[in-house]
């Protein structure tokens, strides 16, 4: 079985900071593209920010300037620093990764999203 392990949410006050985790623990043998989407109260997930395994990176344009996922290839985690948080940015932050578990096989998984909170 393959998880995402997140960590790193919370309650924050407007213009502060918080650095999400995520570390996909289990039976993998390698990790693909890494992303961060958001999900607002009655509102659909959306996506934030993407990672390639080389380290390309995109972001929506609400958070760039803002927010810089990054990875640790080794530890198969993915990191979101966000800094200059607004009320706008309260959501479940939500994981995702392509893994394999063998050389054939990949999987579209998802962690189950820390809360972000922000206060004004």
């Amino acid at each position: 079985q393959v998880h995402l392990v997140e960590s790193g949410g919370g309650l924050v006050q407007s213009g502060g900071s918080l650095r999400l985790s995520c570390e996909g623990t289990g039976n993998i043998y390698r990790i693909n593209n890494m992303a961060w989407y958001r999900q607002a109260p009655g509102k659909e997930r959306d996506l934030v920010a993407t990672i390639q395994r080389g380290g390309e990176t995109h972001y929506v344009d609400s958070v760039k300037d803002r927010f810089t996922i990054s990875r640790d290839n080794a530890k198969n985690t993915v990191y979101l620093q966000m800094n200059n948080l607004n009320l706008e940015d309260t959501a479940v932050y939500l994981c995702f990764a392509e893994v394999q578990v063998s050389a054939n096989y990949e999987f579209a998984c998802w962690g189950q999203g820390p809360q972000v909170t922000v206060c004004s």
